[in-house]
């Protein structure tokens, strides 16, 4: 019985999809739940699994293509299966040397991605031979431009660009990348963005996290790290100035009745920001594992949809790469978002004395729109107080 491979229903928020890379050929067989092929949106990479065991008998739609919702991909013969397996037999008179010399080859251009065989093909780099950063070891356009990129003068002297040269390349952004692109500037030309700073005295939450995380880790399975902090004092703040954690719906302003914090995190197609639901009724412990796993689905590119859908205040911490002071763009439909920076010791006043203490620069932007300068100023306040002195948290104050 011939069937056919149907893209998956998307949500609400996605209109349609990028496909990638087959990963089966026409005529060879494929199992049941087997995946054939990515599909490339503007959120995450969606796996279409076959829907039954066969033999691929019909690619529909090919590499790059804009495909939506049900399209047909392709066509399986659910009858075939055994008379795919029988020919896998003939090559074994093919000479013994020669097949475990093919089959790396064959597999490394498998898992080269469209966008990274393309430019591996301008730039004369080999993907035979890289090591692919990828989900299962694909090759990444990264790992082209990497490669591209490490001196080849000692390698091949003889193409050596000419003094004066001015190389370019262009590649056309990802899905992903161009759909952040568009968000960012819808968001700076929809909302009346301000931002404003603080300053924030690390060392009580330091010493608490060194004095216990050796027990929390041991009791809870999990490292204790700064993130379930801040997302619990920006909480805090959040449900004394309820407008910080609210949205603009044409005239209107929603109230959240719930805290729903998206923490941004990067992964190798570009930063997202999965969502901790409820994070107001989450333990320290809940925070330290959701972020957990949200790592490892963005790194293996598991994130789905739902993961990134909704959300009514974010988090973004750009002092994992050096950054000490930045001034964060809204994620729409929200009104506001924190920024994290690096702990760097500073020399500060403490009751008339210098001393020397880790400090942060904090940025929390907002929708002027409707929240006003003393509301925004007063939550990072909040959220400065319940860091420096982390009793506040165990007692609401």
């Amino acid at each position: 019985m011939i069937i056919d491979v149907k893209v998956p229903m998307l949500s609400e928020s996605v209109s349609e999809g990028t496909l990638l890379e087959w990963k089966k050929k026409v005529g060879e067989a494929v199992a049941r739940d087997e995946i054939l092929i990515d599909i490339e949106t503007d959120k995450v990479v969606l796996e279409v699994p076959s829907p039954q065991a066969g033999v691929l008998v019909e690619i529909v739609a090919q590499d790059g293509e804009t495909v939506v919702a049900d399209q047909v991909l392709a066509r399986i013969d659910t009858a075939a299966t055994a008379a795919a397996e029988a020919p896998a037999a003939a090559p074994a008179a093919a000479p013994a040397e020669a097949a475990p010399a093919a089959a790396p080859a064959a597999a490394q251009n498998n898992a080269a991605m469209p966008a990274a065989a393309k430019l591996a093909a301008e730039t004369g780099v080999d993907v035979n031979a890289l090591q692919g950063s990828g989900r299962d070891g694909r090759v990444l356009k990264e790992d082209v431009q990497n490669a591209a990129a490490k001196p080849a003068a000692a390698a091949a002297p003889a193409v050596a660009l000419p003094a004066g040269a001015r190389p370019e390349e262009r590649v056309p952004m990802s899905r992903l990348r161009a759909r952040v692109a568009e968000r960012l500037l819808a968001s700076q030309q929809e909302n009346a963005i301000l931002t404003t700073f603080n300053e924030v005295n690390m060392k009580p939450i330091m010493d608490l996290r060194a004095k216990y995380k050796e027990k929390f880790e041991k009791e809870h399975g999990v490292k204790l790290g700064f993130m379930s902090f801040f997302v619990k004092a920006a909480v805090a703040a959040l449900k004394k100035y309820p407008v910080v954690n609210a949205s603009v719906d044409g005239k209107d302003i929603v109230y959240h009745g719930y805290f729903d914090i998206g923490i941004a995190i990067g992964s190798p197609r570009g930063l997202v920001v999965p969502i901790l639901r409820d994070a107001d009724q989450m333990s320290i412990a809940d925070i330290e594992q959701a972020i957990v796993d949200y790592a490892k689905k963005a790194k293996d590119g598991k994130i789905a949809i739902e993961d990134l859908t909704g959300g009514t205040f974010s988090i973004t911490n750009g002092g994992t790469f050096g950054s000490m002071m930045s001034t964060p763009i809204i994620n729409p439909p929200q009104s506001a978002i924190l920024g994290m920076h690096a702990t760097k010791e500073r020399a500060v006043v403490e009751n008339g004395q210098v001393v020397v203490r880790p400090m942060m620069y904090l940025a929390l932007s907002y929708d002027h729109r409707i929240i006003d300068g003393r509301e925004a100023v007063l939550t990072l306040v909040a959220i400065k107080d319940a860091l420096e002195d982390p009793a506040r948290l165990l007692l609401d104050l």
